[in-house]
């Protein structure tokens, strides 16, 4: 006689006390902490003041810039894949502090 399989439960709809910060779901020596400590270091003030100022607020260089690099990194081109990231990946998520710029921004 075959043994009855037996499966572990799930719960997608279960709430934690206390969830997870992306911080603590990033390995501390994963590639994409090294990105973020070097784009940290580099001087955008020029960047930053070739933004004109007045209408709606916008997403900040710094985080695009560092969102673009290692998309690249990643071999990940296509503004689409990189929004796509943005929305499923933890660690594009974790690099934007889980802003999500859509693909006309990042293009």
């Amino acid at each position: 006689m075959k043994a009855k399989a037996v499966f572990k439960t799930y719960d997608q709809s279960q709430l934690s006390l206390l969830p997870p910060s992306y911080d603590d779901l990033v390995p501390a020596h994963h590639p994409v902490r090294i990105v973020n400590t070097i784009i940290d270091q580099i001087d955008i003030a020029d960047l930053e003041r070739s933004y004109k100022g007045g209408g709606t607020s916008s997403y900040h260089p710094r985080m695009l810039l560092k969102v673009t690099i290692y998309a690249y990194l990643r071999n990940m081109y296509s503004s689409r894949k990189i929004e796509q990231a943005l929305q499923e990946n933890i660690h594009f998520m974790w690099l934007s502090g889980q802003s999500k710029p859509d693909h006309n921004t990042i293009n």
